[in-house]
């Protein structure tokens, strides 16, 4: 079915408490002027003025649930460098427990964006996986603290952070908590035995392939569904909205972007949403349509950006 798109009021958000683990970055950019094309070749000499430095990844996910008002808690792994120091006065900053559990033999993920009128015009990745001694680490802290949360987010950039994702999911599950998983790569079954996953497009098409029509998609999304044993499967469709497959049937909200800047962080508003309206008790039907209004509000920003509560409330009003 196709969402009403009701008007709705939000639950108190500030009583849902968050455990998110997983890939953390730092988003760094350099805004400047074009002005003219490189005799060296042809690409646009760009005047950097201005640099700015944001929390991205698993981050992010985390400056979403804070912005949002909920508690939340952070678990990842950085480098011992000073970007990694950089990260953690940044969450610290927004009102996140953090804990970054450092590893020497790596550094941390960076990623350098240039930016000229409005416009991005490169990206450059920096980026090690971390040692399994941290990651070993990471996970008896991760099974120390999942008691004190309302839901788990997993958030899965590929950085090699989530190597224990499916002890992680079982002892999650053990202890009553709904587990929310940002997926990345073509092999899902590492997520089997989380409440949802949340895919955009192009990465459900990875899994399950192409599909002609709704009702294809729907059986693709079922049979995952059942597959992994998931609650539910959301995917984020671009222009299309985004679709809940659940056992009770299919929820479609349209997307409400009334202007398009960057989607880069969509997602992680998306999930972050999500999980805090299920963390409020919210259903289904009410945690979509509020993911899927905060998306829409996000993408009108530039770069890895977050929506508020009070944003949030005022939109779906």
């Amino acid at each position: 079915m196709w969402s009403t798109g009701a008007r709705m009021r939000l639950p108190e958000l500030s009583a849902a408490r968050l455990l998110i683990v997983g890939d953390v970055m730092l988003d760094r950019y350099w805004f400047g002027d074009v002005a003219r094309i490189s005799p060296e070749a042809p690409v646009p000499v760009v005047r950097i003025d201005r640099c700015e430095e944001r929390p991205g990844g698993a981050a992010n996910v985390a400056r979403n649930v804070a912005a949002l008002g909920a508690r939340v808690s952070l678990l990842s792994v950085v480098g011992d460098d000073e970007a990694g120091q950089s990260l953690q006065q940044l969450l610290a900053a927004s009102g996140i427990d953090v804990s970054l559990h450092v590893d020497p033999a790596i550094s941390t993920t960076v990623k350098l964006r240039v930016i000229g009128r409005q416009q991005q015009l490169l990206r450059i990745d920096f980026e090690t996986s971390p040692s399994h001694e941290v990651l070993r680490a990471k996970l008896v802290e991760f099974a120390a603290r999942v008691a004190d949360c309302d839901a788990v987010i997993l958030s899965d950039y590929g950085k090699g952070g989530l190597t224990h994702i499916g002890e992680m999911i079982r002892l999650a599950n053990a202890a009553g908590k709904q587990v929310l998983v940002d997926p990345k790569g073509d092999d899902f079954s590492k997520y089997a035995g989380a409440t949802v996953v949340t895919p955009n497009r192009a990465e459900l098409r990875t899994v399950v392939g192409r599909w002609h029509d709704e009702e294809e998609l729907a059986q693709k999304a079922a049979a995952l569904r059942e597959q992994l044993r998931l609650a539910a499967l959301l995917v984020t469709r671009s222009e299309e909205g985004m679709s809940l497959f659940h056992e009770s049937g299919v929820i479609h909200e349209k997307a409400v972007a009334r202007e398009v800047f960057d989607v880069s962080g969509a997602g992680d508003t998306v999930i972050a949403t999500l999980a805090v309206m299920l963390a409020c008790a919210a259903g289904w039907p009410e945690a979509v349509q509020a993911a899927n209004v905060a998306a829409g509000l996000v993408v009108g920003k530039l770069g890895t950006a977050v929506v508020d509560g009070d944003e949030l409330a005022a939109a779906l009003k």
